[in-house]
């Protein structure tokens, strides 16, 4: 049975809704409650994508607030809490209590609550004669994001510029690993799966994974282990954890895609599954674009020109079959009504109201595509969108790009992130640097005023990949004490991944390493990769037996400092490509526009003191 994220944790949420109490199969608790739900703005991020305001009513939930408002006394009622476990909310927690503010108190901590904080709640309540209104403590360990059936975020901010940051001491460095390794392992907890973990060695993704494969192997040995009923997953084929570093394909995260789903979200701004656009006859409209909606999960992976054929398309069938429905109920002008004519008529017309709302329904998701695609359209003419990413991918495919349209490009079309984007894939692209081609590209960003930081940052970290390329093996390691010095943790990966930044079709390389690693056949790119079991005795070099290597069906695939709907199109076109089908999930640490991610690079170029002095910042 396929691992389906979103339903796990949809399930988990409902039995916390229900009290805790076992749900029936119709999905509500034997004896219903009516309560109050208490969230804080993090927990409210996890429940706005899987449980909407009509699926609150139907588990009892008459009121719900965030928890740090003003709130009044509700007597005789429960009162539930979901939030992450912190000072602040245990404070918060407290006073309610103290207040008596609802009859009874059962608590659901995003993860898992540190001793001192369930200590904290102890003498807080029993201080101010509250104990007794505590009815129950409760980890859930969902301290993740679930977008989509196979897609998640940790929801947690700028982990690119924390982990690569030069001034960043070795504690930062641990503390940003153990909140990463605590959100994976909820994932893993909900899913009850321990996975087989695979990472290329050096840099973040290797300190995840030896830090995860530590945290499993110690819940592992506790007797009320999360994973004891995993069922056939336990003992069964288990599935690949890989794990990935925003370095070992830095390109994708800066690109533009000509994809609906990638276009959608780098250019509209999708977030946490919902979308504000400007509506055709002005005001803004919102939209929900998730599993529910078919158009969505059947064409998000198509470029841009197909999606407003199949458009086209659905509007004609629908219309079609408006004009079925219309002459089925219309009768026959003029001729004599007889008794079978009446009940002809009748039926057709039953089935005519049945279809009322399936017709209703498709012309309302008809209508949202039509409106997105046409605002999609206008910003693809206004900033040549459809030209920055052919020519981009040109680039990476080609490993360069003529002068004199490099320089068009850049004093064309486009906003001051799009050129700067643009410039940064240059340089990636660039098998070398051509340091007069790289003056006048810089001239041109700065003619367009645009904020050069980042380019700055991305052309260090590339001399030093050249540097360490052609340097011999004495010199070598000093440039890589130079670099480590400099860069704190981002050199080792940086270094490593060199070949990485260019793929040679338009599969990524992360998805080809992807497949590789499924397969579990021996491969010269992945066999140095790091391989550990959790579930195995520990071995020194972090390799271990053969039977570890696959093939697997089923992989969840990490991206550490940041992803983008790219990568997740693109393991799930790998996933479908395979015979038999097989299962990917992606997650990454929070899902990044363009744009967004530029920004880091900027904040790390300003850290290292790069940039343009006085230039404007990063615009939109």
């Amino acid at each position: 049975m396929a691992l389906n994220l979103r339903r796990k944790q949809t399930e988990c949420i409902i039995r916390l809704l229900n009290l805790n109490q076992p749900v029936n199969p119709s999905g509500t608790a034997n004896e219903e409650v009516y309560k109050i739900l208490i969230y804080d703005k993090f927990c409210q991020n996890i429940l706005s994508p899987l449980i909407h305001v009509k699926d609150l009513r139907k588990h009892g939930v008459t009121l719900y607030f965030l928890i740090d408002k003003d709130r009044k006394p509700v007597h005789d009622v429960p009162a539930v809490y979901f939030v992450q476990a912190s000072q602040v909310n245990i404070q918060r927690i407290v006073a309610d209590a103290s207040r008596s503010l609802y009859d009874s108190f059962h608590l659901n901590f995003s993860s898992s609550i540190p001793r001192p904080l369930l200590e904290d709640l102890a003498s807080g309540t029993l201080n101010s004669n509250s104990l007794d209104r505590i009815s129950k403590v409760h980890d859930q360990y969902l301290e993740f994001v679930t977008l989509e059936d196979d897609l998640f975020s940790l929801a947690q901010k700028s982990c690119y510029v924390q982990l690569n940051d030069p001034s960043a001491g070795d504690r930062e460095i641990e503390e940003i690993v153990e909140r990463i390794v605590s959100g994976l392992f909820c994932v893993l907890a909900t899913l009850a799966v321990v996975p087989t973990i695979r990472c290329p060695r050096g840099g973040p993704a290797e300190m995840v994974a030896m830090a995860l494969d530590q945290r499993l192997r110690d819940h592992l040995l506790s007797k009320n282990n999360l994973f004891t009923e995993g069922g056939v997953h336990s003992s069964f084929q288990r599935p690949i954890l890989c794990l990935f570093d925003r370095n070992f394909e830095l390109s994708v995260g800066i690109q533009h895609d000509f994809r609906y789903r990638p276009l959608v979200h780098d250019v509209l701004g999708l977030r946490l599954n919902r979308l504000n656009v400007q509506g055709e006859k002005g005001g803004m409209k919102s939209f929900e674009l998730d599993s529910s909606d078919p158009f969505w999960v059947t064409n998000g992976s198509l470029e841009f020109p197909e999606v407003a054929v199949e458009i086209e398309n659905q509007l004609n069938k629908y219309k079609k079959d408006v004009d079925e429905v219309n002459k089925r109920t219309g009768g026959s002008a003029g001729a004599e009504s007889d008794g079978t004519d009446l009940i002809g008529n009748t039926k057709h017309l039953m089935n005519a109201v049945n279809s009322l709302p399936e017709l209703t329904e498709r012309k309302q998701v008809i209508d949202k595509h039509t409106n997105i695609a046409t605002v999609l359209l206008g910003e693809i003419k206004e900033r040549s969108l459809d030209s920055y990413a052919k020519k981009e991918n040109d680039m990476m495919v080609r490993g360069g790009i003529d002068r004199a349209e490099l320089l068009a490009v850049l004093k064309g079309k486009g906003t001051k992130v799009d050129k700067l984007r643009f410039a940064i894939i240059y340089l990636i692209s660039s098998e070398t640097i051509n340091q007069s081609e790289v003056e006048s590209v810089e001239a041109a960003l700065r003619e367009s005023e645009v904020d050069t930081t980042a380019f700055q940052y991305v052309k260090k970290i590339k001399s030093l990949n050249v540097s360490l390329a052609s340097a011999n093996s004495a010199s070598r390691s000093n440039i890589v004490d130079w670099a480590e010095k400099l860069y704190g943790q981002s050199i080792s990966a940086v270094t490593a991944g060199v070949k990485n930044l260019l793929s040679s079709d338009r599969q990524l390389v992360m998805t080809r390493t992807v497949e590789a690693l499924m397969e579990g056949k021996p491969d010269p790119e992945i066999d140095s990769y790091l391989l550990l079991d959790p579930r195995a005795p520990k071995s020194g070099a972090g390799t271990s037996s053969s039977h570890l290597k696959g093939p697997f069906k089923e992989a969840i695939v990490f991206m550490v400092g940041g992803g983008n709907y790219v990568e997740y199109g693109s393991l799930q076109e790998l996933a479908k490509s395979q015979q038999p089908v097989k299962h990917v999930i992606y997650g990454t640490t929070e899902i990044l526009t363009g744009v967004e991610f530029v920004e880091q690079l900027t904040v790390l170029g300003e850290k290292m003191g790069l940039g343009s002095v006085g230039a404007p910042s990063v615009s939109h």
